[in-house]
């Protein structure tokens, strides 16, 4: 009895220490795979083309439980070579999170004139992708923002998917999501089953308005370009706790800037990708 009682103390103190370091190292953040200096190479495992122009691309990561470290609303910087055997480099953001573990996504448009387009269409399974990052300037913490408007276009989608993921998913953000999506054919709306899912289960905090410059019949949604009166219908208005994301050709940027100057919203609002 007196040994139990001599040694209680530095007993409880060791397990408690040991479960302090187990705590540690179970619960620590997984370490990203990609350095913002140097290219890393990253194996493409499986390529599914979804129209004529568009392929999501998978790529490995190390290890099943691995980790891109890509931040919420940031870029990759990829590496490849054109139709010349140019070197040629561009931003793209994954569609999928740090969440999914193990491998990422590109989901890429490919335009016939496009340097970097060349590479991903010549890019077979079995081939490596050079990639370094994180980059980019946007940085978000929950509670940024009560709601965000979003305002893209084409394969600027991509940021906008990227975000829209990360904030629905965390049951404890509670940040609303307004998007207007602008293409020009039905055709060439990237991830809209992913974007019409998102918005089923999620409804009452995503809501996405589809604009096209030439619509099927029957279409019941925007026709032309993005105006102003389509952003006052379907975007949060101008207030303190609102901001807005863009990112889209350079036309409609400069014009989705002006728009929403008219409409009051301050530059500290907004956010271009």
């Amino acid at each position: 009895m007196d040994f139990l009682e001599e040694h209680e103390i530095p007993i409880v103190i060791s397990v408690f220490s040991v479960s302090i370091v187990a705590f540690l190292l179970f619960s620590k953040k997984p370490k990203g795979c990609i350095d913002p200096d140097k290219y890393r190479d990253f194996k493409l495992v499986k390529r599914t083309q979804l129209s004529h122009n568009v392929a999501k691309f998978r790529f490995a990561l190390p290890t099943p439980s691995s980790v891109l470290g890509l931040p919420i609303g940031q870029h990759i910087i990829c590496r490849g070579t054109d139709s010349q055997g140019q070197e040629i480099t561009k931003p793209y953001t994954p569609t999928t999170l740090d969440t999914d573990a193990g491998y990422f996504e590109l989901v890429i448009k490919m335009y016939p004139q496009g340097r970097m387009s060349h590479h991903f269409r010549e890019m077979k399974e079995g081939d490596y992708l050079s990639v370094k990052g994180p980059k980019g300037e946007f940085k978000y913490r929950p509670g940024d923002a009560r709601a965000f408007g979003m305002l893209a276009g084409g394969s600027g989608i991509t940021p906008m998917f990227q975000v829209a993921r990360a904030i629905l998913e965390d049951e404890s953000d509670k940040t609303k999501l307004d998007l207007i999506y602008a293409n020009v054919t039905v055709d060439d709306i990237l991830l809209k089953e992913e974007l019409d899912t998102l918005a089923t289960k999620y409804y009452g905090r995503f809501k996405v308005y589809y604009v096209l410059e030439q619509p099927p019949e029957g279409w019941t949604g925007g026709v032309g370009f993005i105006s102003k009166e389509m952003i006052e219908e379907h975007l949060p208005e101008p207030a303190f706790d609102i901001k807005i994301l863009r990112c889209g050709p350079p036309a409609m940027n400069k014009a989705m800037a002006g728009h929403l100057e008219a409409l009051g919203y301050e530059p500290r609002a907004q956010f271009q990708f």
